[in-house]
């Protein structure tokens, strides 16, 4: 069967609507297209936890700064419709740039959710937690799901969308799901598509160096000296940049010196191969 997809605020709160005046718990599933495993394997955590799953599909111009890859970001919506119908999702709204900002991307409400957006990923990409606060928050508000599903490969932009729906009093769970990984290790995302076959031979150095940290700061080893070493490793291999490589606490995502089994820690690495910029993080408890 062939997945109803729905392109306006007013067409998918109608969905809704019938679907929560029936008694029928709604999951969310946020992606911006170019699915595969990993976003599936969001729909399917959604559809074991609640009774009807919608998933969203824009590419957000205001999360990409200048020189990013807006224009060239892999876009298909005939398959990504075909994968999530076989997967059993039961709506795909898809709304255009001009209903998620009727008033343009410059002109608008923005949500920000400090400190914890500006780190990281928000230093060595400025402005964009804001753009993705910003729409992750339209989207929830939009459909009030009961749930929302976001992959741990993003972590840091998971714990940006479960502060900001603490600070905005915004009434869903947001659920975590585990990085779905090639069986090189590799972490599964629309941009390993930018990839070369030499690129994509040498990308799954990316995740043993990320391993390589995890376990050394766990047994007591100092932070900088593994990250110089994973550094090296990634530079060794063709990577041409990066961006940045920490050890946080899981929490705060502040910088952490020190190893203790009772505080979650994870190692967060961002870095460009040819084309493609990586993302990849690892828990050191469960390293």
């Amino acid at each position: 069967m062939t997945i109803e997809t729905v392109r306006t605020v007013a067409e998918l709160r109608r969905t809704i609507y019938q679907w929560r005046a029936e008694g029928l718990s709604v999951g969310l599933v946020p992606t911006m297209g170019a699915l595969h495993a990993g976003h599936l394997s969001l729909v399917a955590k959604a559809l074991q936890q609640c009774d009807r799953v919608c998933v969203t599909l824009f590419v957000n111009p205001t999360q990409f700064g200048e020189g990013e890859d807006f224009k060239s970001y892999p876009r298909d919506e005939n398959a990504d419709g075909e994968m999530l119908s076989q997967a059993g999702a039961h709506l795909l709204y898809a709304p255009d740039v001009d209903e998620m900002y009727p008033d343009g991307t410059t002109a608008t409400t923005e949500v920000n959710v400090g400190p914890l957006g500006d780190v990281l990923e928000g230093a060595s990409r400025p402005g964009h937690f804001s753009g993705v606060a910003t729409i992750v928050s339209k989207l929830l508000l939009q459909a009030m799901p009961d749930k929302a599903y976001f992959g741990e490969k993003d972590f840091q932009q998971l714990m940006v969308i479960r502060q900001l729906v603490v600070d905005l009093a915004i009434a869903v769970e947001v659920v975590g799901v585990a990085i779905m990984r090639e069986t090189d290790g590799l972490a599964m995302s629309s941009r390993n598509a930018y990839l070369s076959a030499d690129e994509r031979a040498a990308a799954p150095v990316l995740n043993s160096a990320v391993i390589y940290v995890a376990t050394g700061f766990r047994s007591g080893s100092e932070p900088s000296a593994l990250i110089a070493k994973g550094e090296t490793d990634w530079l060794a291999a063709g990577f041409s940049t990066v961006d940045y490589i920490a050890v946080v606490d899981s929490a705060s995502l502040n910088p952490i010196s020190d190893f203790d089994p009772a505080r979650p820690a994870r190692v967060l690495v961002a870095a460009t191969l040819g084309r493609a910029r990586l993302i990849d993080n690892i828990s050191v408890q469960e390293s």
